[in-house]
């Protein structure tokens, strides 16, 4: 049987967070010579650090929080696609997969190399994406970027489009070694009740 692969980012002091966002730290808060028996450790950090997926919540108010999401959006079959260094995500390019009962599509950019540190820039995803792919049958986008949109957006308007046609969001994997393909994806949300994203440890199965 196929091994799962992780495409998680790791999570340690090193991984780069959205620049003024809440630092990733971990430290053993009551150590085993303190307590007599164990060690227990603490994290502080931000739901959007490393893969993480977004809740409508994120970017609208009135939207969907993690407990809101359905977990079978996050487990199943999955696209695997290569769009080598685009300037965006576009329907064009699109247009060239066969997306025919694709549920879960997984993009790799490869444009984000060092992720201890945040990019400067990377390629959103273009208007008339999120129509696309809903048409499609696509109901989770996944990409190798902390974001969908420009890194200097304040209108965020690829997130609003993608949560309007129902298309979610997974943010942050790690791509650089999976082959183009089918796969079978785990990348479930933490049970956060009132949060607008969360951490997931991402992993794939080659199908």
């Amino acid at each position: 049987m196929n091994k799962w692969i992780d495409v998680s980012q790791l999570l340690s002091n090193k991984v780069a967070c959205w620049p003024g966002d809440t630092p990733f730290s971990y430290r053993v808060s009551w150590s085993k010579e303190e307590s007599g028996s164990v060690n227990v450790s603490e994290i502080t950090m931000s739901v959007h650090t490393g893969t993480h997926i977004d809740a409508p919540f994120h970017f609208d108010s009135e939207g969907k929080k993690v407990k809101d999401l359905d977990v079978n959006l996050y487990i199943g079959e999955a696209k695997v696609v290569h769009l080598h260094n685009p300037s965006s995500i576009s329907v064009e390019e699109l247009k060239k997969i066969d997306l025919a009962g694709v549920t879960r599509l997984l993009i790799k950019t490869g444009a984000w190399t060092n992720r201890e540190t945040f990019p400067t820039s990377i390629p959103p995803v273009d208007l008339g994406v999120a129509a696309y792919l809903s048409n499609q049958g696509v109901r989770l986008l996944g990409l190798d970027l902390p974001s969908v949109d420009s890194l200097d957006s304040k209108e965020l308007a690829a997130h609003h489009e993608l949560a309007a046609h129902n298309v979610h969001i997974l943010e942050g994997l790690v791509l650089d070694a999976i082959e183009e393909g089918d796969y079978e994806l785990a990348a479930l949300p933490l049970s956060l009740t009132e949060a607008d994203g969360s951490p997931v440890r991402a992993v794939l199965r080659k199908r």
